[in-house]
């Protein structure tokens, strides 16, 4: 299949290759790559409108986190379906046809796991997973299925133009805790290299098996559960038209990203 790659660079050990839609074409999920729409730079900047829809992010991978178009919610990718958690914290399919200004996913194929006994915060279960990854990867997805207590989770509401920063649209998030759920902790770890096209360190999402509850995790007890974790050193980056690859790592505003995260992230104070 034929590529337009606009940009092709190693960063550390992680190939990141941006593409024009002329590269969805290409075989993601055969080349055990993980894929990307859009930027953060970009959804910082207020780019809520997304050019690739669900169904073609679907078609590169079966587990994946990020929003949809306008900013509507937290997007969830699991087992090949795809969910939104909206503001008020309502869970719900989100159709093919939808869009997404930024999301990222892979074709999860686990080359570890293991059982998990609590009490772990979250900070615990990111420390369990590094020991689970396998050294020196860039990196990491990561699927962490089992009985969690006092989650803390956000989400935010579509947004219309013209569009407030991301900085400030998460200064209006909304945040609810659920006391005791079982689901899946899923997302992805990425080296300080790539701050501004991805998000440093780990950025995860959560979904209840009962679909009640989800959103971007801000904070978890693990009481009992099985990780797993996948590596993949290729990372291809579809980029919206007006949108640039950037100066990721060095460039990045890492207090910003801090801020919209709501969490310290790696290289940051």
């Amino acid at each position: 299949m034929a590529r337009d790659i606009v940009d092709d660079r190693l960063i550390g050990a992680l190939h990141v290759r941006a593409l024009t839609r002329a590269g969805l074409a290409h075989d993601h999920a055969t080349e055990h790559t993980v894929f990307q729409s859009g930027t953060l730079d970009a959804l910082m900047a207020g780019r809520y409108d997304g050019d690739v829809t669900i169904g073609e992010l679907l078609a590169h991978g079966d587990l994946g986190i990020g929003t949809v178009q306008h900013l509507g919610g937290e997007l969830v990718v699991l087992d090949g379906e795809a969910w939104v958690v909206d503001a008020d914290g309502a869970v719900r399919p989100v159709p093919a046809e939808t869009r997404t200004p930024f999301a990222v996913v892979c074709r999860f194929t686990p080359v570890a796991t293991t059982a998990l006994a609590g009490p772990l915060d979250l900070g615990a279960v990111h420390a369990a997973l590094d020991a689970l990854a396998p050294p020196d990867e860039p990196v990491v997805a990561v699927r962490l299925t089992g009985q969690f207590s006092n989650l803390r989770l956000r989400s935010v509401r579509a947004q219309t133009p013209p569009n407030p920063p991301l900085t400030e649209v998460t200064e209006h998030q909304t945040e609810w805790q659920v006391g005791a759920a079982t689901g899946t902790l899923l997302g992805f770890r990425f080296p300080a290299a790539t701050a501004g096209v991805e998000v440093p360190g780990y950025h995860l999402h959560f979904l209840s098996d009962d679909r009640a509850c989800g959103g971007h995790v801000l904070g978890l007890g693990l009481v009992a559960g099985t990780a797993a974790v996948d590596d993949a050193g290729d990372l291809h980056v579809e980029l919206p038209a007006g949108v640039h690859l950037g100066r990721p790592g060095a460039g990045a505003d890492l207090d910003a990203i801090r801020r919209v995260e709501g969490r310290r992230v790696e290289g940051g104070a």
